[in-house]
């Protein structure tokens, strides 16, 4: 594949038939952000974490061979990792980015996809001028990156804050703050550039409407990053939404973070819905 992957895949559990979940990070994170749900979910669910190409651990073997850094090329990385690891049916879970890569997934792999949740995930409109502003700011973020920064005292504090409703513990501050420092300079700065282009962001609700697999949104009421209104907009091009949002769950007193901030709520809300989509699969039978 041309990328090690570095993934955690929990052990099987009593029901084969119930589909593995599987954990898609955000941008300049990793797997272990999903860790917590894992947690909650891994005696019902065979749970599968991993790190993009270029993020966390997992490393690029030939950067040469790996110079797309679209979404579709990571919902390929994706699929490929399904097919070697023989994972027959998933769930995907994915945060922020991931959230983009899980609906690409999908359509790339309908045959192993049995539907998404997005986390912190919507879009597909195009704002030129907001999209410029994120897009500078973000690859001055990735190219001020000295090796000392990861010893300025307070910096965990600061990351434990950003982007969420209520501060997280230090400990994910380290974990921002470590993820933040080794993201590879090169996949960082092309998924961002990539994944914010107008043709890009106006395909996502194509994509998105075009989609056989269930696909449900969780959105953060305080979430700056993505406003509920824009994971409201996407999910409204998917089959399943109604005159009710019947595919939204918005939380309360949440940032950007919804699987740290309210971890016991986004389990509940993925075991509801994979509980009675199965209910829906056997009553079709």
């Amino acid at each position: 594949m041309g990328t090690l992957h570095t993934y955690e895949l929990t052990p099987p559990v009593a029901n084969p038939k119930l589909p593995v979940l599987v954990f898609i990070h955000g941008w300049l994170l990793s797997h272990h952000y999903w860790q917590p749900l894992i947690k909650l979910l891994e005696l019902d669910y065979q749970c599968l974490s991993y790190d993009l190409r270029g993020f966390g651990d997992s490393t690029i073997t030939k950067k040469s061979d790996w110079d797309d850094y679209r979404l579709a090329a990571y919902a390929n990385d994706l699929c490929l990792l399904l097919q070697e690891l023989e994972i027959k049916q998933a769930w995907l879970i994915g945060h922020s980015l991931g959230g983009s890569i899980a609906l690409w997934t999908a359509e790339l792999c309908p045959q192993i996809v049995a539907g998404v949740v997005c986390v912190n995930a919507g879009g597909g409109i195009y704002l030129k001028e907001e999209f410029e502003k994120f897009r500078n700011a973000g690859q001055r973020l990735v190219k001020f990156r000295p090796p000392w920064l990861g010893y300025v005292p307070g910096l965990n504090f600061i990351f434990s804050r950003m982007m969420v409703s209520r501060p997280l513990a230090l400990n994910w501050g380290r974990q921002r703050l470590q993820d933040f420092l080794r993201a590879d300079e090169q996949a960082a700065l092309g998924s961002l550039l990539e994944s914010t282009t107008k043709e890009e962001v106006h395909y996502l609700p194509h994509l998105v409407s075009r989609l056989s697999q269930p696909a449900y949104f969780i959105a953060g009421l305080e979430d700056s990053v993505m406003e509920p209104k824009y994971v409201h907009h996407l999910a409204s091009f998917h089959s399943l939404f109604g005159c009710n949002g019947s595919n939204i769950w918005e939380i309360e007193n949440c940032g950007h973070f919804a699987m740290l901030e309210h971890t016991e709520t986004v389990c509940s809300l993925i075991d509801g819905v994979l509980r009675k989509e199965e209910l829906g699969v056997r009553s079709e039978k």
